[in-house]
């Protein structure tokens, strides 16, 4: 089974795909993942990324897509993908097309204020990536490994409501596309994450 997850930046994809792909026995590949990775590593992939990501602008769809194809050759992505953050575009869409086929759209809606909310909280530990907030986190140490917990760059308000904007305009046609295929279902990304996840594994059971 091949599962994508839709939902603005904030929305609680990356919680909801790793507890779902644990349950559903899915290998959770995302793209914010793999370009972070990239990143820190200074790669020449990953020097370009970033001078979009900074701007709150999305990568171009060629960089992801060769990224994302040499990621599902690999032996866990076999028995069934969770895909988070891609694809973005209908043009990604159409080329995952050649790579994979899809069984079911996670779309997770969440309001943009309530985005806000979140990310102005978020904090993530430098050392493992783990994501932590400051309303049920306090302190400056990771709770998983102990590393510093640190707020990234383009976690502040102008920059997340940009990618909300650029989001809408770029990735809800997505919806658009795969709703034709009877494919989409929506998920109120403010429901308790424990709760969430049960409905979205209760979900894919049925499909």
């Amino acid at each position: 089974m091949n599962v994508i997850f839709l939902g603005p930046p904030g929305s609680g994809k990356g919680t909801m795909a790793v507890r779902v792909g644990k349950e559903m026995n899915l290998a959770h590949i995302s793209t914010g993942d793999m370009l972070r990775a990239e990143m820190k590593a200074g790669s020449e992939l990953g020097k370009l990324a970033k001078s979009y990501i900074d701007k709150g602008a999305l990568v171009p769809d060629q960089v992801i897509i060769d990224m994302m194809g040499e990621r599902m050759k690999a032996d866990d992505a076999k028995g069934g993908v969770l895909l988070d953050g891609f694809p973005r575009t209908v043009a990604q869409a159409e080329a995952l097309d050649a790579i994979a086929s899809i069984d079911a759209v996670i779309n997770l809606e969440v309001d943009v204020q309530v985005i806000v909310d979140r990310v102005l909280a978020r904090r993530v530990c430098e050392e493992c990536g783990e994501v932590h907030s400051t309303k049920t986190h306090s302190g400056d140490q990771c709770g998983k490994c102990g590393g510093s917990l640190i707020t990234r760059a383009d976690d502040n308000e102008e920059t997340v409501r940009e990618r909300f904007r650029v989001y809408e305009e770029q990735t809800a046609p997505l919806i658009e596309f795969y709703s034709k295929r009877g494919l989409v279902e929506n998920v109120d990304g403010t429901m308790p994450i424990e709760e969430e996840a049960a409905y979205i594994v209760e979900v894919l059971k049925k499909v």
